[in-house]
């Protein structure tokens, strides 16, 4: 019979599922709807796909650093755990209240949106499509709801069903990348073209905002490290999963943002969201347009899957130490923390009825480019007070790194973009007052 830990989680995931839940989160809605609106604003193909290789080389850091931190704490709430145990409860707190109100959730609104994007262009030519975004935020809402019902009846069928989702996306996007280099109408001229009427010269904010972008396209290298309470011999498992996840998604983005470049000119690729049927509209015609669209969309379920897995693990960290709804710690009988599940789909279903896929990624991004910051800054106090089993190589410069980029990126970003980089800052300052409201009411009970 599986282990169980004194939160009650089964020990039940292994490597395989672990590094299956990196890639499943990772590959999501950014790499299959940002390139277009990134080449907007830095109008050069060559330097789009160079950004994307130091994204990828950001999000390896990141992994590396979090293998450290996931094999020394390993239970469920990634930052949550690491900001608690290394600094102090309200610092976990804030990383939890961020994650439930745009860590998580906002990420599930926009995969689902970016679903229905790619499902509408699956729809036959001159069909009567009146109430178009009506019908994209029905099929958004509708795959959420369909996933929270798959993975409130327990982790295991819902690790399977995410298996075969990860598998199949990676097999899709093969076919993909080796289908259109071989047979497909591109041209490697494109590489060499610049987008028309535009200056030689790219502000320093602007590339801060594209990286931003990026990272929200790389995020999930820290997966694994929000479902420890449930992995087998984590020490082992988390760093391989990380490391190995990371690294097969960076090769991935390349070849598919390159695949990108190599189909559309500069003029046409410019502030299009769902590129990859673009994508395959110019390699090969409509009707494998339509085709390519569809497999996209059944990509995006993964990640759909994937942040119902992980977020819930969260809150329920979260109550289980009393900074967080009671109801969060709840866990049903198939072993999950139901009620966290049902909750952050609700938040998910709210922001895509009120909110459109650019509002969402731009708050989003920022968001989630805090909090890894200080996570990282911990391994620092971890290794001075000599506290740390399992240790990364390259201490401290990958540790200097990532958190010297991620600084300047979000610097750059919040001067580029004020009034969105504020409103994510918000969300942080509100949950101090929330912290200590629960926090007088847990000491109460």
């Amino acid at each position: 019979m599986p282990a169980r830990n004194t939160f009650g989680l089964k020990k039940e995931l292994g490597y395989f599922s672990l590094t299956n839940i990196v890639v499943g989160d990772m590959i999501g809605a950014g790499i299959f709807t940002t390139s277009g609106l990134l080449l907007a604003q830095l109008h050069d193909p060559l330097l789009l796909l160079m950004l994307w290789v130091v994204g990828g080389g950001i999000a390896l850091c990141g992994a590396l650093s979090y293998s450290e931190l996931g094999a020394n704490f390993p239970k469920a709430g990634g930052e949550y755990i690491f900001l608690s145990k290394l600094f102090s409860p309200l610092a976990g707190f804030l990383s939890g209240w961020v994650s439930f109100f745009v860590g998580f959730s906002a990420p599930m609104a926009a995969s689902s949106l970016a679903f229905s994007e790619y499902l509408i262009r699956t729809f036959p030519e001159g069909m009567n499509m009146d109430d178009v975004e009506l019908y994209k935020k029905a099929a958004a809402v509708g795959i959420i709801l369909i996933f929270t019902i798959v993975h409130y009846f327990g982790l295991k069928s819902g690790s399977k069903v995410q298996n075969l989702l990860t598998l199949l996306k990676i097999g899709l996007i093969a076919v993909l990348v080796i289908s259109g280099f071989l047979f497909g109408e591109g041209s490697f001229e494109h590489f060499r073209v610049q987008l028309t009427g535009t200056s030689s010269g790219v502000s320093l904010k602007t590339m801060g905002l594209a990286l931003m972008w990026i990272m929200f396209a790389y995020s999930g290298w820290n997966a694994s490290t929000y479902i420890g309470s449930e992995i087998l011999n984590p020490v082992r498992n988390i760093p391989r999963s990380l490391i190995t996840g990371t690294l097969f998604v960076t090769i991935i983005y390349l070849l598919l943002n390159t695949l990108y470049i190599y189909a559309i000119p500069a003029e046409e690729m410019k502030g299009v969201i769902s590129i990859g049927g673009l994508t395959a509209n110019n390699l090969f015609n409509r009707s494998l347009d339509q085709f390519f669209s569809l497999f996209i969309a059944v990509i995006l379920l993964s990640s759909i899957s994937v942040l119902i897995i992980i977020g819930p693990r969260v809150y329920y960290a979260m109550a289980e130490s009393g900074h967080f709804f009671k109801m969060a710690k709840k866990i049903n009988r198939s072993n999950v923390p139901g009620i966290s599940i049902l909750m952050q789909s609700g938040l998910a279903i709210i922001f895509v009825v009120s909110a459109s896929f650019t509002q969402i990624i731009t708050v989003l991004s920022f968001s989630l480019g805090i909090f890894p910051i200080l996570a990282v800054l911990g391994i620092f106090k971890l290794r001075m007070n000599n506290r740390s089993v399992f240790k990364v190589p390259g201490y401290p410069i990958i540790q200097l790194v990532f958190i010297i980029l991620s600084i300047t990126i979000l610097v750059l970003a919040y001067l580029e973009r004020p009034v969105e980089s504020s409103i994510a800052i918000g969300v942080i300052l509100v949950g101090i007052p929330v912290y200590y409201l629960l926090k007088r009411n847990h000491a109460r009970q």
